[in-house]
């Protein structure tokens, strides 16, 4: 468009025989065209997406850009202030505290913050960090004088909490939304760090002699579940030698028995064979008198200090000597023949 003025402006120069109104009037037109340009180029905007734009018209708030692009009125509208979205971190020097137990100590915080709301942020506060800053160590100071040292070493995450809690109640009016507080670093006094230091010492060697003594006593009592398991185990192999020497014994004396009452079965059936044999030969008296002899030749010949000798014992050498005198004569003549 310019351009084409500028080309038109310079014909109307030339048609008019170059006079010098006409080459001044193209060279305004130009210069003018150029700052239309510019200007125009000047109110365009991209934002980006972790950005936003508060814009102003004659002085007071307008609008919020977000991302995309926009066109900004000149002369009429102003960027106020560019916000970033993102989460955000403060890292504040460290702040001096006092315990309740009046030990003063050094606590250095960080806040992790994100700006929820452009318009507040840009005119809830004149100098919101600063602020933050100032309301941070304010509030540790209240937390950390209601504790005492031992609960302030241990308690890190209790007073973050409380922290978080008051800061983002606190900040809400000016756009901000606190996500999290951390105390960075808790430093106490040299004295308090090297008395610290001894008692840890202590501990550390406390709890070495308890694990040494938990050690040694696993140890014995190992050593004596062993010793118990070895006794019970030789107890046993003894018990079980003693039943199978004791079942040993048992069938020896069985087998002996059944051995005895065998022989003794078998002597039964040869003396019941022999008188059965006896009475079926029917002998005459005489034999079984040589017989009640040889009984009591056998009985002389025993220990016995005593012998009962029947009334028919007269009879009994009568009938020895006949037989004796019978068996004389029959000898005589078995010789001479």
């Amino acid at each position: 468009m310019f351009n084409h003025l500028f080309a038109r402006t310079a014909a109307m120069a030339t048609e008019n025989g170059g006079s010098n109104a006409g080459v001044v009037l193209a060279i305004l037109l130009a210069i003018v065209g150029v700052i239309v340009l510019i200007i125009i180029i000047s109110n365009m905007h991209v934002v980006s997406q972790a950005q936003a734009y508060v814009i102003e018209r004659l002085g007071a708030y307008h609008t919020t850009w977000h991302k995309g692009f926009h066109m900004k009125r000149p002369f009429f509208d102003r960027i106020a202030k560019k916000v970033n979205l993102m989460e955000q971190v403060a890292d504040f020097p460290p702040q001096p505290v006092i315990t309740k137990d009046n030990v003063r100590m050094q606590i250095d915080t960080v806040v992790f913050f994100q700006i929820t709301d452009e318009k507040l942020f840009c005119y809830g506060h004149a100098t919101p960090m600063a602020a933050i800053e100032n309301l941070t160590a304010t509030t540790l100071r209240n937390i950390i004088g209601e504790m005492e040292l031992d609960n302030t070493l241990t308690s890190r995450d209790v007073i973050n909490t409380k922290m978080r809690a008051i800061l983002d109640e606190a900040t809400d009016p000016w756009g901000i939304k606190v996500t999290r507080v951390e105390l960075k670093n808790i430093i106490p006094p040299r004295e308090i760090q090297d008395a610290m230091e001894k008692q840890m010492k202590a501990e550390r060697e406390r709890r070495e002699s308890i694990l040494k003594a938990e050690g040694e006593k696993n140890a014995a009592i190992l050593v004596a579940e062993g010793q118990k398991q070895s006794m019970i185990l030789n107890a046993e192999a003894e018990k079980s030698a003693r039943i199978l020497r004791a079942e040993a014994d048992k069938e020896s004396r069985i087998r002996e028995a059944e051995g005895q009452a065998e022989a003794i079965l078998k002597v039964q059936q040869a003396t019941a064979d022999g008188i059965r044999m006896v009475n079926e030969a029917n002998p005459s008296a005489a034999v079984l008198t040589l017989n009640s002899l040889e009984a009591f030749k056998s009985a002389a010949n025993g220990q016995a200090t005593k012998i009962i000798i029947p009334s028919e014992i007269q009879g009994i050498a009568g009938l020895a000597s006949a037989l004796t005198a019978i068996a004389a004569p029959q000898n005589g003549e078995g010789k001479q023949a």
